[in-house]
């Protein structure tokens, strides 16, 4: 049996979209949701979107005919999904790691392009 039959095929997201495009940023997090179920899955987390990691900072946002986007951050979360939140984000923003939800690591390009070079994909 190859080693890649046994291990999850690994994922790499890109989210950028925030509060100002609530419908985009939640189909980002909708692909997130659907690839963590069988999928190793990692979301850098950048531009606008650094903000929707902050704890509470996604509660009321919903696109018409989505599912509230606290929810799926919730679900991805839960899923075992990985958030990396971009540094240079989290210093021009102002971001305290205190306010990060539980499961936010503030990790930059090495810690993505190392997840690249073990055999990611870019999905979104």
């Amino acid at each position: 049996m190859s080693t890649s039959a046994q291990r999850p095929q690994k994922i790499l997201i890109n989210w950028r979209d925030g509060a100002s495009d609530p419908e985009q940023a939640t189909v980002t997090l909708i692909l997130a949701v659907t690839s963590s179920k069988s999928c190793e899955t990692a979301v850098f987390v950048a531009a606008e979107a650094s903000e929707l990691v902050r704890k509470g900072a996604a509660d009321g946002i919903q696109a018409p005919g989505y599912e509230p986007l606290a929810d799926l951050l919730q679900a991805f979360l839960a899923n075992g999904g990985r958030l990396w939140l971009c540094p240079a984000c989290v210093k021009a923003k102002g971001i305290d790691e205190a306010q990060l939800l539980d499961g936010v690591e503030v990790a930059g390009a090495p810690r993505t392009m190392a997840f690249l070079a073990s055999g990611a994909q870019v999905l979104a």
